[in-house]
């Protein structure tokens, strides 16, 4: 699955979405975006799906319709359940400890899994501190180069509130293993760290992040930080 890209004059040169990504889905891609979908309309109560990942996308939009942040995030975490038998879910809690290299092994498994969802990533190194307070160097950082997700829907509160903290408090509570993710909202990268708990949301800047104004469909224009992303 390789992106290639195609300007769009209407758009500002500097903005994030002046270049659209595209992509060219194989069988595996297309596997994935149907399980997910699937999952997605059944936590919905939705029997009908759209092909393709706009229709993933989609559904994510109606899973903000007349639900709070944290009613959002709730259905997501039932999604992301529904994928993993729970006695695998305490077979990794209970016999994997976030060592330096489960954080590792779980960042290349990442990469190699999750790119039909987020597009092209890699592996890059991570300052580590734990909760002794010791800081230690890994190779469990998975860098997004352009999130397909957060590209596709424009949306700050999707990426919060159906990817960022669902993600984070999956891996962390249900397979033990902290995730912090890092999006970033002027190029629309991002990292996932494996082996980071992430901080209360309160605490960082993505809480504080505004719309994007001029792309986003249900953007609040002017609003000093996305109203979707507040509890």
């Amino acid at each position: 699955m390789q992106p290639t890209s195609s300007h769009t004059p209407s758009i500002p040169a500097s903005s994030p979405f002046a270049s659209p990504s595209t992509y060219q889905d194989n069988l595996f891609d297309r596997l994935f975006i149907a399980l997910f979908s699937r999952k997605m309309a059944s936590a919905l109560g939705e029997t009908t799906v759209n092909p393709g990942y706009g229709g993933f996308v989609d559904l994510s939009k109606r899973i903000m319709v007349g639900r709070n942040a944290a009613e959002q995030q709730a259905v997501v975490a039932v999604v992301l359940q529904s994928l993993v038998p729970a006695p695998v879910l305490w077979s990794i809690r209970t016999l994997f400890s976030p060592t330096q290299w489960v954080c590792e092994w779980n960042a290349w498994f990442a990469t190699r899994l999750f790119q039909w969802l987020v597009g092209p990533c890699e592996i890059k190194t991570a300052k580590i501190t734990d909760q002794d307070g010791m800081t230690r160097t890994q190779d469990s950082t998975v860098h997004i180069k352009k999130c397909r997700y957060l590209e596709e829907s424009a949306c700050v509160g999707l990426c919060v509130n159906l990817c960022k903290v669902p993600t984070q408090t999956f891996f962390t509570e249900q397979f033990g293993i902290p995730v912090t993710m890092k999006p970033n909202f002027d190029d629309l990268s991002c990292d996932m760290i494996f082996g980071q708990l992430p901080p209360p949301l309160e605490e960082e800047d993505v809480y504080h992040q505004p719309c994007f104004e001029t792309d986003c469909a249900i953007a609040t224009p002017k609003a000093p930080a996305c109203p979707r992303i507040s509890h």
